[in-house]
C-alpha cells in the first residue's frame, strides 16, 4: 500500500536536533506537509487547531511528555482516531505497554533509520485499513 505523501504530520520533541532530523527523513520518503511543535502543551494546542493524519512525537519532554500528549490525543473525540507514533530511547517493557495501553499505533526505539521510520508508519497504515 503507498502512503499518501501529502498527508499531514505533526512532530514532537523537545530537542531541535531530534525535529530536524525527524523532518529530514521524513523529506527524503518524500512527506513535506510537517509542522512541529518542541513539547506536549505546543503539540496539543497545534492538534486543537488543525487536523494531522499522523503525529510523531518523543516520549521524554519536559513539561508535557509524549505519553501525555497520547493521553490527550485520545481523549479529545476530534483527534481520537489520529494515528500516534512514539519515539524513544527507553526500551523498557513496562513503557512499551503503557504506551500500548494509552493507544499509541506504533513504538520506534532511538536510534533509527529511513527505512525503520517508514516501515513503521507503512505498518500502522495497513492496520488502519485493515479495520
Amino acid at each position: 500500500m503507498a502512503l499518501d505523501r501529502s498527508m499531514r504530520i505533526l512532530i514532537v520533541d523537545d530537542y531541535t536536533t531530534m525535529l530536524r532530523i525527524l523532518r529530514n527523513l521524513l523529506k527524503q520518503l518524500g512527506f513535506e506537509n510537517v509542522d512541529e511543535a518542541r513539547d506536549g502543551h505546543e503539540a496539543a494546542q497545534l492538534t486543537a487547531r488543525a487536523k494531522y493524519d499522523l503525529i510523531i512525537s518523543d516520549w521524554n519532554m519536559e513539561p508535557m511528555t509524549g505519553y501525555e500528549l497520547l493521553r490527550h490525543v485520545r481523549a479529545d473525540a476530534t483527534n481520537a482516531h489520529v494515528p500516534f507514533i512514539m519515539i524513544t530511547a527507553e526500551s523498557a517493557t513496562e513503557n512499551v505497554i503503557a504506551a500500548k495501553r494509552a493507544g499509541v499505533n506504533n513504538y520506534i526505539i532511538k536510534p533509527f533509520t529511513t527505512e525503520v521510520l517508514f516501515a513503521k508508519m507503512q505498518a500502522v497504515f495497513e492496520k488502519q485499513m485493515a479495520g
